[in-house]
């Protein structure tokens, strides 16, 4: 067997990929492999026309600010967002910077965020939020409107067709962007393999065993012809493979992912890609869910620029595969499920009946029921204009508690060994966005005993890293312009 290698990194998506990047800068004498099963990086959920393909800020996303049973407005969570994504950017800003990241423009492109409601209650609760979150630091910029001229000058195409009794708002940010998940992958990855790592596409991993010294072995084959491969073994491990993060780490035999399981959803948009209709909408814009719906039903009606053309996407429609992946197999939920998960599998199903209505409703509508969504945000669309793609499959964690035995989260969660030595990423939203924190909080727990060591380095990169920007204004404002200069976009 081979000389052990320091890191493994299981999967060619964004997490990845932001995890080698990182540890590429940190200790640059490191040999990293990364090991993709298809034939390309970011071809699952770090694809633009997939999952992933916006810059989740919480400026517009109005899940991130719930209404409080007082009235009051809840900002915690935006405020957590964004200050994700403020993390981010500082570190694309660095790589930008020294020159590890192209031009910015080949993967974040500026966008106005902006959210649009209807009827009086929902034009009230916008107005509240809109007064919570304009004088954040985070959120300095955000314009408010009832006035549907004002509005169209913003988003040209929202308001003609509109009955002029209806009670309409929109906030915006201008300082929004769109951010192509894809490109900045394969950016990523050449960086880190032009540093000295090995990326393996084709070659499927399919089994991890802990040996008696402590390495990790790593059983291979090649995807293409099922031919067998000889056999890594590594001091670290990162399972990032998407909706297969579950099945290998339940394969790797570490007792912390005992109790998860995983709910799939796949997902549907509209999409156009005519010139004169893009043309008048440069924005993303996104709604309110309805009542009873879960926070992954939130529509919006997004510009995606991807290899430099704009395109508009609507959505999301839901809909249900038992695929993991969406080059998956249609057995993937079933041989996820274990002895330690099936309670919370259950009893998270039983907790969410308004989520298996709501896939069914979305299953059994009709086309013209759902165009008649799309609609809502821009009346004068004509069917003939959009045509309807697959997104990839999100799979929604599914983890032990207490109280309930089982629930279901809408988010991403590390999962790792004891000891450090293996981790993976389970979860979907805001996943992409938040890659960077994410993956920092993640070098933090496995290895605690080098960040001595490679914390100044992290603050070079990260200016920011340990000090939250919405407790210091002054540090917000200049990180915000430092990066809006670096990745050219509005401040």
């Amino acid at each position: 067997m081979n000389k052990p290698v320091d890191v493994a990194l299981i999967g060619g998506g964004i997490m990845s990929a932001t995890l080698g990047a990182l540890l590429s800068q940190l200790q640059p004498d490191w040999d990293i492999q990364i090991y993709e099963r298809l034939s390309d990086l970011a071809l699952e959920s770090s694809n633009p026309w997939n999952n992933a393909g916006t810059g989740h800020s919480a400026l517009c996303e109005l899940n991130y600010t719930p209404e409080r049973a007082d009235g009051t407005i809840d900002i915690s969570s935006a405020v957590k967002v964004n200050e994700q994504f403020q993390v981010s950017r500082q570190f694309w800003s660095f790589l930008v910077e020294s020159g590890a990241l192209p031009e910015p423009t080949a993967f974040i492109n500026p966008a106005p965020h902006m959210s649009f409601v209807w009827g009086e209650v929902n034009v009230e609760y916008l107005r509240k939020r809109y007064e919570a979150l304009k004088d954040h630091p985070l959120f300095r910029g955000m314009e408010y409107s009832e006035d549907a001229r004002v509005i169209r000058s913003w988003a040209p195409l929202m308001i003609p067709g509109r009955t002029k009794s209806q009670a309409i708002a929109a906030t915006r940010i201008a300082s929004g962007t769109d951010v192509d998940f894809g490109a900045l992958t394969h950016q990523l990855t050449t960086s880190v393999v032009a540093a000295g790592a090995t990326l393996n596409t084709e070659v499927l991993v399919t089994n991890l065993n802990r040996q008696r010294d402590g390495l990790w072995r790593i059983k291979l084959r090649r995807d293409i012809g099922s031919t067998p491969m000889l056999p890594v073994t590594a001091r670290f491990v990162f399972v990032g493979g998407g909706g297969y993060a579950l099945n290998l780490l339940q394969k790797s035999g570490i007792r912390e992912i005992r109790g998860f399981g995983g709910f799939p959803v796949s997902g549907e948009f509209l999409r156009t890609d005519k010139p004169e209709i893009v043309a008048r909408h440069t924005a993303k814009v996104y709604g309110k869910a309805a009542v009873g719906s879960p926070p992954m039903s939130v529509p919006h009606l997004d510009l995606r620029v991807v290899d430099g053309t704009g395109s508009l996407m609507f959505g999301p429609y839901a809909g249900f595969s038992p695929k993991f992946l969406k080059s998956g197999s249609l057995l993937d939920l079933f041989a996820s499920i274990r002895w330690h998960n099936l309670i919370p599998m259950v009893a998270a199903g039983l907790q969410n009946l308004s989520l298996v209505r709501y896939l069914v409703g979305q299953l059994v509508a009709r086309p013209s029921t759902k165009f008649a969504e799309l609609e809502q945000f821009f009346p004068d669309a004509d069917p003939k204009d959009w045509y309807r793609i697959t997104a990839g499959q999100r799979v929604q964690v599914i983890k032990k508690d207490r109280k309930k035995l089982g629930v279901l989260q809408f988010g991403t969660e590390v999962v790792s060994s004891k000891d450090g030595t293996i981790a993976g990423l389970l979860g979907a939203s805001p996943g992409a966005s938040t890659a960077v924190p994410i993956m920092l909080g993640l070098i933090e727990k496995c290895f605690s005993d080098r960040m001595a060591a490679w914390k100044p380095e992290l603050q070079r990169m990260i200016p920011s890293y340990g000090i939250p920007l919405s407790e210091d204004p002054a540090l917000a404002r200049a990180t915000l312009a430092r990066t809006a200069k670096t990745l050219e976009i509005a401040e």
